[in-house]
């Protein structure tokens, strides 16, 4: 199968965890042998999410613009495009380290989005390490940066557009036929807007990453559309009548709320895969990835009327 793997970015480094390039190190390694494991059989994109990364750049350009005044912090679209190298860079050697045999290719992809998107008016995307409250909301009240809460913590939100077009498919496409798993749209790609002229430019936001996958994986005419997270998608999460569900449909899902912030875009994104009729989708934990492409572990997607299996 050709298979598209949208991988958070609380996979490669997990919640309240330290930011530290040893901690994203091992998670990548336990990434990189379940995904491994899979690749010998079937064309592999893997799309990974970047929150947590971009988040401490951001931090750190801040950190250094007190220290050096005279020095203008990077836009997010350059700091995004730095988490593609850094994120594809690991990924590629760990992969590479778990089967030397594999042909592994990172691209830096550009994603176009709309500068009309309602989505700069009401900041939702996630990124940086976690905060308690108290800390969200003294740093809200010395600076522009907006915090909403996550769990039982809060993190900074960004705007998060739509992703229109992917420029660099053709890209994706070639390196594919050649054999090649490839890491691209990482963070959900770096974001540009295109004038009359078709001149691009950067944009100051982040594009969900499940998304941008999820286009990704039409655009490709992919077989399968998995996003891996911390696990399955359950009905009530978090409540004493929480329940797995084990298969849904797009029209059974849409019996339930999911947050916006957290849930809510993956079900969106495996929805709209699974009603473009190309294939099957799946949620479920990374751990699990060689049993969810056996339909064995997860949440399957399928199309069909309004029906949830628990």
């Amino acid at each position: 199968m050709r298979i598209v793997l949208a991988l958070g970015g609380n996979a490669l480094l997990a919640r309240g965890q330290a930011l530290t390039a040893e901690n994203q190190r091992e998670n990548i390694k336990k990434a990189a042998a379940s995904i491994a494991a899979i690749a010998k059989e079937h064309e592999i994109v893997v799309v990974h999410g970047n929150g947590p990364q971009v988040g401490l750049l951001m931090e750190q350009n801040s950190a250094y613009q007190e220290y050096s005044p005279e020095t203008t912090p990077y836009p997010m679209d350059v700091l995004g495009s730095q988490t593609c190298g850094m994120v594809g860079y690991m990924l590629q050697q760990e992969l590479r380290n778990v089967d030397r045999d594999l042909a592994i290719a990172t691209l830096v992809t550009q994603t176009e989005v709309s500068k009309e998107d309602p989505a700069f008016a009401n900041p939702t995307k996630f990124v940086g390490p976690v905060y308690t409250e108290e800390r969200a909301k003294e740093i809200m009240a010395s600076s522009d940066m907006m915090f909403k809460a996550d769990g039982d913590y809060f993190r900074r939100v960004v705007p998060s557009p739509k992703p229109k077009d992917i420029v660099e498919l053709q890209q994706v496409e070639t390196l594919l036929k050649a054999s090649n798993l490839v890491i691209a749209c990482g963070g959900g790609g770096v974001p540009v807007c295109f004038d009359d002229n078709r001149v691009g430019t950067g944009v100051e936001c982040v594009i969900d990453k499940d998304l941008t996958a999820e286009l990704l994986a039409e655009k490709i005419n992919a077989d399968l559309f998995i996003i891996l997270t911390d696990g399955s998608v359950y009905r009530n999460f978090g409540k004493e009548d929480q329940a797995e569900m084990k298969q849904a449909t797009p029209a059974g899902l849409a019996e339930f709320n999911f947050p916006a912030g957290s849930m809510g875009p993956k079900i969106d994104a495996v929805c709209q895969f699974v009603n473009s009729g190309r294939g099957n989708a799946a949620i479920g934990s990374l751990f699990d990835l060689d049993r969810i492409t056996r339909n064995e572990a997860g949440t399957l997607i399928t199309q069909g009327e309004g029906i949830v299996y628990y």
